[in-house]
């Protein structure tokens, strides 16, 4: 199976010399030596809209770790299609910059770890959320391999159940594995609203506290299109030892429109 990409042209460029230019700007420039003075991250989390807007945010976020050649990418269903939670299990994706193979052997011991994990393309064949994550990965690891998880499910014991396994199969691993987690936080809302409802999940999430996050974000009702897959993957975090999480970026679209009336906003955390 080979995954096209859908929103090429769209989120970001279909040109690969000008996706390329363009990730390196939201880098910060031209990476050079990727590992040195990188973070070592347990996981992070990036937004997913297109480049003009969060690509800055997810470009320090980014800059920041240390990407190694295993990475899971935990994304939000916008479309509905799939199994609630749809691993793509073979196969590769293709981006403008390239090929990415999945995973499969993290793929499969994921799948026989959590019965709630189905191996389904179709889940992820219009997603855009993972997508958009896939050209920075490549730039600064140009030899990953991916294990993609559609999240579509709030059930709490689910994703609990979810971050747990993720947190054996990668413990077994005996490599470095980085999990990322895309999601953008507050929707069409002023930027004044977003950023503080936005700052009570921000607090969840800095606490490592799945939990908490959930609550807060149905309590509130906060339009975090990722808290699913941020529940799942703060609980992976937490089992594999990190700590704490810390906010290097937030912004809105309102900052490159200058229209802050409606906006959607953007978040980048580093988990260690």
């Amino acid at each position: 199976m080979i995954r096209v990409p859908t929103v090429a042209g769209q989120f970001y460029p279909s040109r690969p010399e000008a996706l390329r230019e363009i990730v390196l700007e939201c880098l910060g420039g031209k990476p050079g030596e990727k590992t040195t003075g990188k973070q070592e991250a347990v996981a992070v989390l990036a937004p997913h809209a297109g480049y003009i807007f969060s690509g800055p945010c997810a470009g320090r976020v980014y800059a920041s770790v240390r990407v190694p050649e295993r990475v899971v990418v935990l994304c939000p269903n916008h479309t509905g299609i799939g199994e609630p939670v749809a691993v793509m299990g073979a196969g590769e994706w293709e981006t403008p910059l390239g090929s990415v193979p999945v995973d499969e052997s993290l793929a499969r011991e994921l799948m026989a770890e959590d019965p709630d994990v189905s191996d389904d393309e179709s889940a992820h064949r219009r997603e855009h959320s993972l997508e958009v994550q896939l050209p920075f990965l490549q730039v600064l690891s140009p030899h990953m391999r991916l294990v993609p998880l559609c999240v579509g499910t709030q059930r709490h014991d689910v994703l609990i159940n979810l971050g747990d396994a993720l947190a054996r199969v990668i413990h077994k691993a005996g490599e470095k594995v980085l999990i990322v987690i895309s999601s953008d936080m507050s929707h069409y809302i002023s930027a004044e609203r977003a950023k503080a409802l936005d700052a009570k999940a921000i607090s969840a999430m800095e606490a490592l506290d799945p939990v908490r996050l959930h609550e807060v974000v149905r309590r509130d009702r906060i339009s975090m299109c990722g808290v699913a897959p941020a529940v799942a993957g703060l609980q992976a975090a937490r089992a594999l030892g990190a700590r704490k999480g810390t906010l290097v970026s937030y912004t809105n679209s309102g900052d490159r429109t200058g229209d802050h009336r409606e906006v959607v906003a953007y978040a980048g955390l580093i988990f260690n």
